[in-house]
């Protein structure tokens, strides 16, 4: 094993050893053979790192390390001087198109499959412009520059209302640029700064640290921050590079980064180019259900299978400050473990918006696990979107997210166990076959069917498509869950729509399993249901059937209530408080909980006590086989078998007041 080192004051036509090092990290992949490192060694470097090959096994990988203890930065920007005050605070500079070589983020835009143009179709720029350290706002002429409060926002979803303010005085940080044959010039406010004194930057590369081919495997990537990216929009029908990723290989690990400012992506797990690219937004043929149907198929054909694609490792990385996803992924992120990260400011920005947005967004993550991951201040923490199979969701801390959890036209088996939901609304289900087990939940649930869109399924623990279904709502399990409402929050009886099954209430106020009321108890009595359409056809009769609800032991309080003759459910008649509190030093529970709800009287829940779900027919199962257990709660207390615990994701919860770390 070779180690090469890299140094800012290297040259590349040097050996690389410790003492004659290196000077560019990509100078050090064009080296690396299976089994070597190259070690970075502190400072700034302003490189797109192109892996040239990959490792060969596990054991004989190609490791890119920071060197230890030193602080290693490589970003996707340059610097911008010689800035020229044309009045008042805004700046002009001109920008050497050489610097950009082919891609040119000022002539790109935010676009692509499920973007959601803003009213004024003026979607934002691939580019940012960086004041120490800090993304400004785009604007769409150069007398918004001048007069910011008059810019035009591209898009705010959310509030309806202008771009969200830069800093809390009020004070917004504005660019605006045009791109001329030779010369990128760009106009900025930056109010009462001197840029020419402070640290001015571009993004001028679309990756930090990506190939740009496939199938180069076995590579770690440990110990950097990693920044200021103009990485695309990445929808599952499109190429989906991020700021960092594996581009379409096997067995990468990516650990112990700070990763921020991506414009879209800061991690990719996805898919590549072949298998389409923003056809539908481009052709506007087919929607881009289709397209995306079809790159599943497509993928299967080009080799998408466990020997070949995934079982990345992402954990231990600090992600912040994307526009689109902290990380994302389709098909490439599967049979992958996501632990151990925060992530944090996705999408808050609010530029642009889309069909594609969250924390963590993941298509086809087949056997994947996330597990034990710190999520807040993100518009929607996790989504999981189609062939949800296999997937394990356990241990996370999500709070102050405008959604926490949505999983979305899937058929199970996904294991949902031992997380906090904390957020207004915590749990969205356009899905069916989940089982959620030992969570808290503080905000509302919502279920509903999806009759439109018929989504693959596969053989448990492959690739290989077993079939595609609708997706109907139920077979879903709840049991060892902690509820709790918020004031006035009780369940809104469902109200009569049109066209709408019985059984599904479309309102977010839904807090406890009481939506699931007219859902059946059993698989008996939903084939009893089932059977009882005389006259229709065996197509259209599970079409008017919502699938059963398994539920049972959980705990209920402040307006959250139990489905119609839960056993075993227990209600508080006491307040319950709860809440998710950053310290500083540390995230905490705290509140107050009445003696009912920390009584003992859940055992520990194994895939044994949860059956098969009906469309998929397979087991809650771990990824080798075995039956999943939610033994292991939210801090990383082991529950042992034979004995009882409160509901919830802690094992040793107690009545009274509540003040217990959990990250």
């Amino acid at each position: 094993m070779t180690i090469f080192h890299v140094s800012v004051t290297g040259d590349d036509n040097a050996t690389g050893t410790e003492t004659t090092p290196l000077r560019t990290i990509q100078k050090g992949a064009e080296l690396a053979r299976p089994g070597d490192t190259v070690r970075v060694h502190a400072g700034t470097y302003r490189e797109w790192v192109k892996p040239v090959r990959g490792g060969l096994s596990d054991q004989r990988r190609i490791t890119f390390e920071a060197a230890p203890g030193e602080k290693v930065v490589i970003k996707g920007s340059e610097v911008v001087t010689g800035w020229v005050n044309e009045g008042g605070n805004v700046w002009r500079a001109d920008f050497d198109n050489a610097v950009f070589g082919d891609f040119n983020p000022f002539s790109y835009l935010v676009e692509g499959d499920w973007i959601v143009p803003p009213a004024s179709k003026l979607l934002p720029h691939l580019a940012d412009v960086y004041l120490n350290g800090k993304s400004l706002y785009e604007v769409y002429n150069r007398d918004a520059v001048t007069n910011p409060e008059r810019r035009t926002s591209a898009y705010d979803h959310w509030s309806g209302n202008d771009l969200p303010l830069l800093d809390p005085d009020g004070t917004v940080y504005v660019w605006y640029a045009e791109v001329g044959p030779h010369q990128t010039t760009i106009w900025a406010n930056f109010h009462g700064t001197d840029p020419n004194t402070a640290l001015v930057e571009v993004n001028v590369r679309p990756a930090v640290f990506y190939p740009t081919r496939s199938h180069l495997d076995y590579i770690t990537v440990r110990g950097f921050e990693l920044a200021q990216a103009a990485s695309p929009w990445t929808p599952p029908t499109a190429d989906q590079p991020g700021l960092i990723g594996p581009n379409w290989a096997k067995g990468w690990i990516i650990e112990d980064n700070i990763i921020h400012d991506a414009k879209c992506s800061g991690v990719s797990l996805g898919k590549e180019i072949t298998t389409g690219h923003n056809y539908c937004y481009e052709r506007g043929d087919k929607p881009g259900y289709q397209y995306q149907l079809e790159s599943v198929f497509t993928a299967v054909d080009y080799g998408w299978s466990k020997e070949h694609i995934g079982s990345h490792i992402v954990r231990r990385n600090e992600i912040y400050d994307c526009g689109q996803n902290g990380i994302v992924g389709h098909l490439g992120c599967a049979f992958s473990t996501i632990e151990d990260n925060n992530i944090y400011r996705i999408a808050t920005k609010k530029e642009f918006y889309g069909y594609e947005i969250g924390g963590i967004k993941l298509h086809a993550a087949l056997d994947t696990q996330i597990i034990h991951n710190r999520i807040h201040q993100t518009t929607l923490g996790i989504w999981l979107d189609w062939q949800v199979q296999g997937t394990r969701v356990s241990r996370n801390l999500m709070y102050d997210n405008g959604r926490d959890l949505f999983i979305e036209v899937s058929h199970g088996p996904a294991t949902v166990d031992n997380n906090v939901f904390a957020s207004p609304i915590a749990i969205e289900l356009f899905s069916q076959g989940n089982a959620f087990i030992n969570n808290l939940v503080l905000g509302s649930v919502r279920t509903q069917n999806v009759l439109d869109r018929a989504t693959p399924y596969h053989l448990p623990h492959s690739t290989k498509v077993a079939g595609y279904a609708f997706t109907y709502a139920g077979d879903d399990r709840y049991v060892g869950n902690m509820f709790i409402g918020a004031p006035g929050g009780a369940y809104n009886a469902p109200k009569a729509m049109p066209n709408v099954p019985e059984g599904f209430d479309f309102e977010l106020e839904n807090y406890g399993t009481a939506l699931y009321n007219s859902f059946p108890k059993s698989f008996a009595e939903y084939l009893g249901k089932v059977g009882g359409y005389e006259g229709v056809g065996d197509h259209k009769r599970f079409h008017f059937q919502t699938q059963a609800a398994y539920i049972w032991s959980n705990a209920y309080a402040d307006g959250a209530m139990p489905v119609i003759d839960e056993p075993k459910a227990v209600v508080a008649t006491a307040p319950a408080h709860l809440q998710v509190v950053d310290k500083g030093d540390g995230v905490y529970l705290t509140g107050d909980l009445p003696a009912s709800l920390a009584a003992p009287f859940v055992p520990v829940i194994t895939g044994a006590d949860l059956g098969r779900v009906r469309l998929v027919d397979a087991e809650f199962e771990t990824p080798t086989g075995e039956l999943i257990s939610a033994a292991t709660d939210l801090t990383g207390v082991v529950r042992q078998a034979g004995h009882e615990y409160p509901a919830g994701p802690l094992a040793g919860l107690a009545a009274g007041p509540v003040d217990i770390r959990v990250w």
